[in-house]
């Protein structure tokens, strides 16, 4: 599968979609949400787990709330290993850079490469 870098991708399309839905998710809890969005967050604290050890110097709370829907997602298709591992994290680092602040993508860079040599080997 190619990388996906094109904005009408309806992959990407979908990525931008959950990420808002797991984004207003962590400011209140919404009944709509499309069925990928639900799978993440009923694994959310075996997502958040993750995260929270590959940057133990952030705290779940302090972290970018768009950061931390884009890393949710990203770890949760690394988990799944549907997708090649280095598909997920350019395409989370391409969201990070459109709807996060200028150090996002470095840090969901530097979160998921962890994320992926860490613990995405042993699972």
């Amino acid at each position: 599968t190619p990388i996906m870098k094109s904005a009408h991708d309806p992959r990407h399309k979908i990525r931008i979609l959950i990420i808002k839905e797991l984004f207003a998710e962590s400011f209140s809890n919404h009944s709509k949400q499309s069925q990928l969005t639900r799978k993440v967050l009923a694994r959310k604290k075996v997502l958040d787990a993750l995260i929270k050890k590959s940057a133990p110097a952030w705290p779940l709370d302090k972290i970018n709330k768009i950061d931390l829907a884009v890393l949710r997602l990203a770890v949760y298709e690394l988990s799944r290993k549907k997708e090649p591992p280095k598909a997920v994290i350019d395409e989370a680092v391409e969201i990070a850079k459109q709807f996060g602040t200028e150090s996002s993508p470095s840090f969901v860079n530097g979160v998921l490469g962890t994320v992926l040599k860490k613990y995405a080997k042993g699972k």
